[in-house]
C-alpha cells in the first residue's frame, strides 16, 4: 500500500489551533480502507473527525464507523461496494478480548466489594460485642446536660450576676451608697432563691427570667455609679481567694467525714456477732469442734488464710470461694480473728458450715510467740511515742484538725490481724503454699489453678497495680530518705495485697520475716513510710514478687466508680479496697451486687439483725 501522510488541524482545550501529521503506516490494523480513491478520502475524514475529538485515541472513531457501516449494510441502504467490506478478524478478536477483560474485571471488583462488606460487617459485630456500655459518670455524652450545649446558659448568667452583685455591693457599702447596697443584696438573694438546685435552664422556674432581667437593670445602675476597673478587679480577686479557701475547707471536712464513716460499723454488722456470741455460750457450742481436722496440715490440699474480725465479710469470702470451686472437699480455710470476735466467728461457721470445705478458726491472742519481744510492730505500739500519736489526751476533735493523717489513725492499723500476713510460716509451720485473701474481696472463679502457677523462685505471687506513673514505689515510700533511695527503685511497679499466693518454703529459705523485722525497726520513727502493711510489704518482697495476670485480681471497687465493667465480670477476684466497703452505706451502688449475692439473707441471724438486700 502506498505511504500516505494525513494532516490534521484541531483546537486543543485551551482554544489554540494545533496541526498534527499522521502516517498511514502508523495506523493500526483495525483501520479499513473503502477504496483506493474515494474510500481513502472518506477514511481520512473519519480519522480527522476522531483526532479532532480525541487526538490521542484515533482508533475508536474508526470502529464506530465500521459498526455504522455494518448496521447500514444490514438495513440494505449501503452500496454494494460497502456491503462487500468485511470486518477485519483481528479487530473482532480484539473486541472479544476487551469484552472478556471487562467482564472479568467487573466480576473481580464485585467480589472484592462483597468481601470488604463482609469484613466490615464482621468487624462491626465484634466491636459491638466488646463495647462497654457502662455509663462513665459525668463524662458520658448521654447525660442530661449534654443534650444541648447551651442548656444552662441562663443558670450561668444568673450566677455570674450574683457574683457581680456581691462585688458591687461591697464597693457600694464602702462608699455609703446604702440604697444601692440594699437593692443589690435583695436581688442577689432573690436570684439565689430563683436558681435553687437547678442545673439546667429547664429546671428553672418561669419567673427566673424576669428576675434575671431585674438583676440586669440593678447591675447596670451600679455600673454607672460605681464602676472602676481597678476596684472591681481587686474585689473579684479577694472573692476568688475566699472561694478557694472555702473549697479547701470543704474538702477537709469531706475527707474527715468519709474516714469517720469508713471506721464505723453498721448496726446490723454490730448486731450479728453479738447474737452469735450469746448463742455460742448459751447453747455450749464451745464444746463442739469442726470436722476434718486431719486436712488442716495436708499439703496436697488447697489452703486459704483469712485474717478478719468481720464475720459477715468473712462468710462472703468463704461462700463465694466454695461456690466456684470444682472440688470443694479439697479446700481448707484457715480463719484467724481476735478475742472479741472469736466466739461469733466459730459459731457462724459451726452453724453455717460450707458444703464440703474444711474450716479452722483461731484466736490471734492465743499466739503466745507473737509478743513485743519478737514483733517490732507490737513493741512500737507499746511505745510512748505511738501512744501519743494515737491516744494523746489533748488531741482536738474538730473536723479539720489532723485530717491529713486521719487515714493512718484508723484502728485497723493498730490490729495485729493486719500485720499477721508477715508471719505466715509461723502460723502455718507445716504448709508449703497458702493463698492469702482479704475480707473485702469476692471470688468469682475457681482459684485452684493458682497453686499450679510457677513462681520461678519468687515468694509472693501478686497482681501488679502500676499504670504509667501511678502506683509505683515513690507513691508509698519516702525516697528523700537515703535508706530508701539507696536500696529501691522509685519507678518499681507496686502490687496489691488482697489475693496473694505465697510459697512458704521459699519464705523460710530467704527469711522473709527477718527482712520485715529489719525494716520495721528502721521505721520506728515513721520516716520511711506511713503506717499500713503495703509499704513494708513492697520493701519485704522487693524483687521477690512474681506478677500474676491482671484477670486474677481486679481492684478499685471501693473507691473508683469508673472501672471497666467487662474486666470486673471476667475477674477471678474483685477487691473492694478503699473506703467504700460493700457493707457500708458509702458503697458504690453499681458494685454492691457483686458482694451481696453471696450474703445469706435467709439466715436466721441475718434476719434477726434486720440486714436486708
Amino acid at each position: 500500500m502506498q505511504e500516505i501522510d494525513i494532516m490534521v488541524t484541531y483546537s486543543d482545550p485551551s482554544g489554540a489551533v494545533q496541526v498534527r501529521s499522521v502516517r498511514s503506516r502508523d495506523l493500526s490494523a483495525s483501520w479499513v480502507w473503502k477504496s483506493p480513491g474515494e474510500g481513502r478520502r472518506d477514511q481520512s475524514r473519519s480519522s480527522l473527525s476522531q483526532i479532532v475529538d480525541d487526538p490521542f485515541q484515533p482508533k475508536r472513531s474508526s470502529r464506530n464507523t465500521d459498526n455504522d457501516s455494518n448496521n447500514d449494510h444490514q438495513s440494505g441502504d449501503e452500496t454494494p461496494e460497502a456491503q462487500a467490506s468485511p470486518v477485519h478478524p483481528v479487530k473482532l478478536k480484539r473486541q472479544r478480548l476487551r469484552r472478556e477483560r471487562r467482564e472479568r474485571r467487573a466480576a473481580d471488583l464485585i467480589k472484592q466489594d462483597k468481601e470488604m462488606d463482609d469484613r466490615m460487617q464482621e468487624a462491626a459485630i465484634e466491636q459491638a460485642r466488646e463495647l462497654d456500655t457502662t455509663i462513665r459518670g459525668k463524662y458520658s455524652i448521654w447525660r442530661k446536660e449534654y443534650e444541648n450545649p447551651n442548656s444552662d446558659s441562663t443558670v450561668k448568667l444568673m450566677r455570674d450576676q450574683i457574683i457581680m452583685a456581691k462585688a458591687y455591693a461591697a464597693i457600694a457599702k464602702s462608699k455609703n451608697e446604702t440604697v444601692l447596697y440594699d437593692s443589690l443584696i435583695k436581688h442577689s438573694r432573690e436570684s439565689q432563691l430563683a436558681i435553687g438546685e437547678a442545673i439546667t435552664d429547664a429546671e428553672l422556674h418561669p419567673s427566673a427570667i424576669d428576675q434575671a432581667k431585674a438583676m440586669g437593670h440593678v447591675l447596670a445602675a451600679a455600673k454607672d455609679q460605681l464602676y472602676d476597673c481597678v476596684s472591681i478587679a481587686r474585689k473579684l480577686r479577694v472573692m476568688l481567694q475566699s472561694s478557694e479557701t472555702n473549697v479547701q475547707l470543704m474538702k477537709k471536712k469531706s475527707s474527715f467525714l468519709i474516714q469517720l464513716d469508713a471506721k464505723t460499723v453498721p448496726r446490723p454488722l454490730h448486731c450479728i456477732p453479738l447474737v452469735l456470741t450469746t448463742d455460742y455460750y448459751l447453747y455450749n457450742y464451745e464444746e463442739k469442734d469442726f470436722p476434718n481436722k486431719e486436712k488442716l496440715e495436708d499439703t496436697l490440699l488447697y489452703h486459704y488464710a483469712i485474717f478478719s474480725d468481720n464475720v459477715l465479710a468473712t462468710s462472703v469470702v468463704v461462700n463465694s470461694t466454695v461456690l466456684h470451686a470444682k472440688e470443694p472437699e479439697k479446700h481448707v480455710f484457715h480463719i484467724v480473728t481476735d478475742k472479741l470476735n472469736f466466739a461469733a466467728m466459730r459459731m457462724w461457721f459451726l452453724v453455717n458450715a460450707p458444703a464440703g470445705a474444711t474450716i479452722q478458726v483461731q484466736n490471734v491472742d492465743e499466739f503466745t510467740w507473737l509478743n513485743s519481744s519478737y514483733c517490732p510492730v507490737l513493741r512500737q505500739l507499746e511505745s510512748a511515742r505511738m501512744i501519743e500519736y494515737y491516744f494523746k489526751a489533748h488531741q482536738t476533735s474538730s473536723l479539720t484538725a489532723g485530717s491529713d493523717n486521719l487515714k493512718y489513725r484508723n484502728p485497723k492499723y493498730l490490729s495485729m490481724l493486719n500485720h499477721l500476713r508477715f508471719y505466715l510460716p509461723e502460723v502455718y509451720p507445716k504448709l508449703d503454699k497458702v493463698l492469702f485473701l482479704d475480707d473485702d474481696i469476692v471470688v468469682q472463679k475457681d482459684l485452684t489453678p493458682l497453686w499450679s502457677v510457677n513462681l520461678q523462685g519468687m515468694v509472693n505471687g501478686a497482681v501488679e497495680t502500676c499504670k504509667e506513673s501511678f502506683h509505683r514505689f515513690d507513691k508509698y515510700l519516702n525516697f528523700s530518705n537515703p535508706k530508701i533511695s539507696e536500696n529501691f527503685d522509685p519507678n518499681a511497679c507496686g502490687w496489691a495485697f488482697g489475693m496473694n499466693i505465697f510459697d512458704l518454703r521459699e519464705w523460710r529459705k530467704r527469711d522473709i520475716t527477718g527482712i520485715y523485722h529489719h525494716w520495721q525497726d528502721m521505721n520506728e520513727d515513721r520516716t520511711l513510710w506511713k503506717l499500713g502493711t503495703l509499704p513494708p510489704g513492697l520493701i519485704t518482697f522487693y524483687n521477690l514478687t512474681y506478677p500474676l495476670d491482671r484477670s486474677w485480681h481486679v481492684l478499685g471497687l471501693g473507691y473508683d466508680p469508673a472501672l471497666n465493667q467487662t474486666e470486673i465480670e471476667n475477674a477471678a477476684v474483685v477487691h473492694y479496697n478503699g473506703n467504700y466497703k460493700p457493707w457500708l452505706d458509702l458503697a458504690i451502688a453499681k458494685y454492691k451486687s457483686y458482694w451481696s449475692r453471696y450474703v445469706m439473707f435467709d439466715n436466721y441471724y441475718v434476719q434477726l439483725c434486720n440486714l436486708s438486700e
